[in-house]
Parts: structure tokens; sequence; C-alpha cells
């Protein structure tokens, strides 16, 4: 009988059940619950494989104790909290689960602009304070014809798109890592530069993951490049917007409101943010519903088990960091004729 392998959950998850389901034939799978790394390292040697979610931070210090760990499974879209090049050098990839919550993070989006638009809270807020007065409203824009910009036109961001369209929304997006063409398959507007696009967006909607460059993409002179009265919604990565600059700029009335389900710190520990009347805020929750939650635990575990067993893995993120890899990674597909 092959010898059983061990796949650690750093975080997050109080129970295994769909992962001992994927996994139990040939794996003991151990729950850390745990967002402290230092947890991580006395169980590191016997890892073969992790399983992280966003509580948690992975970086050099427990990679390198990792002596036999083939693969880190990131349970989520962003990769942002797993040092993929420390991962990479010590011969481990790391993958995503990149399509688990396209249709809740999109829906997300659009609801909070939704609200923003059509002052729901504060119509909510008015009304069971005993008020009954519509001008709470006043103010509110028609959105047919109004521009909505979108940062990071991948899964997330079509689907956001076209939920936009929908409601008459003229969508220009912005992502110059998606090939010529998309916005013609999408019937969507394209601008070649982020600072051709945000003059013309009435609502900007951030739809792409944390790296070096889009770190602070808002940030005082980016939102200076929007129109007067503006809107902002980020469900992306908190630190894609300055919160500094972001507070300033509502203050100064040139943005006129914000939706935020992600922050610079989470938790939020940023007053500023917290007590802002004209910000609106959820808890990194976007990504959430019963079927998406079952749907990102599953394919990362069926992620985890193709690496262990030898088939090649599905999400690789850090390819181009991965050095004499201990699992098994598909070939590159060949360009489009």
């Amino acid at each position: 009988m092959p010898q059983r392998v061990h796949v650690i959950v750093t975080d997050y998850l109080s129970e295994a059940g769909p992962e001992k389901r994927v996994l139990d034939d040939i794996a003991d799978v151990t729950l850390l619950q745990t967002n402290d790394e230092a947890n991580v390292l006395p169980h590191a040697a016997t890892a073969d494989a992790l399983l992280v979610y966003h509580d948690i931070k992975i970086t050099a210090t427990s990679i390198a104790a990792l002596a036999k760990c083939k693969g880190i499974v990131r349970c989520g879209v962003g990769f942002d909290n797993v040092d993929v090049h420390a991962a990479g050098a010590r011969g481990i990839v790391v993958c995503n689960v990149p399509d688990y919550g396209t249709e809740e993070v999109a829906d997300h989006a659009l609801m909070l602009l939704l609200a923003l638009a059509r002052r729901l809270i504060a119509a909510e807020h008015a009304v069971r304070s005993g008020h009954w007065h519509p001008n709470i409203v006043f103010g509110a824009p028609r959105l047919r014809g109004k521009t909505l910009g979108i940062i990071g036109c991948g899964r997330i961001g079509t689907a956001m798109a076209l939920r936009a369209k929908a409601l008459g929304l003229r969508v220009l997006i912005y992502d110059p890592y998606q090939p010529d063409g998309i916005e013609k398959a999408l019937g969507v507007e394209r601008a070649p530069r982020l600072e051709e696009l945000l003059p013309q967006a009435d609502f900007l909607s951030l739809h792409c993951p944390l790296t070096r460059e889009t770190r602070h993409m808002l940030n005082a002179e980016t939102l200076a490049q929007l129109p007067k009265g503006a809107y902002v919604i980020n469900t992306a990565r908190g630190p894609c917007v300055d919160a500094t600059a972001l507070i300033a700029a509502l203050d100064a009335s040139h943005i006129a409101f914000a939706a935020l389900d992600v922050v610079e710190r989470e938790p939020l520990d940023d007053d500023r943010v917290r007590r802002h009347p004209r910000i609106l805020l959820t808890p990194h929750s976007a990504f959430y519903s019963v079927e998406g939650f079952h749907e990102m635990r599953f394919k990362g575990a069926q992620e985890a088990r193709r690496l262990l067993v030898g088939e090649p893995v599905r999400n690789p993120v850090n390819l181009r960091y991965l050095v004499n890899g201990r699992a098994k990674v598909a070939p590159a597909a060949p360009p489009d004729a």
C-alpha cells in the first residue's frame, strides 16, 4: 500500500469535510486553525502539501522549513499572502483557485455600486429612525448612459462588465494583460492606458490582483484624474487603494462615495475609514456564497490531490520562479493560430 501523505490546512477552516472527501484515500489532513506563521513551523517538515486561506502569511521563513512539500494551494483567487518567489526557489509550486467566486464577487461589486447610487443605506437608516423623506435620495444618478470603468478584466472583471451592460452602463475596461479583442468579445470599450480610462469613469470598480504594479494604483494622483463626483468600488485587494488619498479625495468632495469590501489592513483598524460617512464597508465577504465556498474548498483539495499523485496541476501561479519543481506542471499551451 502506498505511504499516506500529509496535507496541512493552515488557517480559516474548523472542519475538513470537503477536503477529506477528496483526499481521504491518500492523505491525512491536519487543521492548524492559525493566523500565525510561527505555528506552521513545527509541522512544516512533515507537510507534503499546504492548503492556505487568507488569514495567514506564508513567508520565506516557513517555506525554508518545507523539506518535502510539493505545493502550496492558495484556496482563493489572490495569492499575495504567499511568497511565490521563495516557494519557487525551493521547487514548490504555488497554485490558486481562480474561478470559484466569479459570480459572487461580481454580484457583490454591483450590489455596492447600486447601494451607493441609490443611497440605500442612508434611506434605510432614515426610515428606521422615524423619517419618511424621499429627498434623502436626491442627487442619485441615473445609471443608464453613465460610464463604468473596470480595472482588471479577468474572470471577475468580465462578469462585472456583463452585469453592468445589462443595466445600460457604458463599460470601459483597462487591462494591459488581456489579449487584443477581448473588448470586442464582450461588447465593451477598452482604454489602452489607465490615464485614458480614469477621466471617463463615473463609477470605477477594481478587479485586479495585488502586485507591485497595482499597489496603491489609486493614489492622490490617479484619484484626481477621476471626474468630480465619481464613485470608487474595491472588491479586489485593499492595498490597491491608498486609504489616505481616498479619504482626502472624499473630504474634498472630489470623490462622492466609496465602497470597500477590502482594506489595507484586515481586520479594519483605521477609524478614518470605519467612521467615514461616505464609505460603505463589507468585511472581505464578496467571495462568499454557500455554493461558492464549497466550490473553493473542493477545487483547492482537487489541486492538492493532483500535485500529490503526480498529475499536472491546473492553476500554477509561480512558474516563472520555479526551480527544479517537485510537482508536475502541464506544458505551456501553444499560441492560438
